[in-house]
């Protein structure tokens, strides 16, 4: 299941953009190995509002595009699809039979900023963003060169199969 809370007034969006956004997040979830019923929360923010929760839960006093909150913790270098089987999901990340994942938090101001720098669509970059986030849900991450490389790759081998080009 996936919850999207719309929290801005900057960039109007309907129900065809959310049902874009749950198929894009579903198939990620599903591309990286997650067989079982989860949640995930998508809270869409302006600029301002995404400062704000980045200075409280980063200390970086500025705008950002996306922040995930995982809820789970990955073993060092692992993602949930090379620990699922192996992982003991106590009901500490259980809602009733879902497995809850983490939190999205995504500025549609920035996002739309960045479309047009980059020159593609809207839709594209906040596609690309929420699979971003779901890779980062799942345990990917992007400090280390390394990391960056699978992370990247896993982002393009996603998007490609979803059809969604630069």
């Amino acid at each position: 299941m996936i919850y999207i809370d719309d929290r801005q007034n900057k960039i109007s969006v309907g129900e065809e953009f959310y049902r874009t956004i749950e198929e894009v997040a579903d198939f990620a979830l599903r591309e990286e190995g997650v067989k079982i019923p989860y949640e995930i929360s998508v809270l869409f923010v302006d600029n301002n509002e995404i400062a704000e929760i980045n200075n409280e839960t980063r200390n970086i006093n500025k705008e950002t595009d996306v922040l995930s909150f995982p809820m789970l913790d990955y073993p060092n270098g692992k993602v949930f699809k090379d620990v699922y089987l192996n992982y003991d999901f106590n009901l500490t990340y259980m809602d009733g039979n879902d497995l809850v994942l983490g939190d999205v938090v995504l500025s549609l101001e920035k996002a739309k900023e960045q479309s047009e720098d980059f020159g593609h669509s809207f839709q594209r970059e906040v596609c690309y963003l929420i699979v971003h986030s779901i890779l980062h849900l799942l345990g990917y991450d992007h400090m280390e060169e390394s990391d960056k490389i699978k992370m990247r790759t896993q982002e393009e081998v996603i998007l490609e199969k979803l059809n969604i080009k630069r």
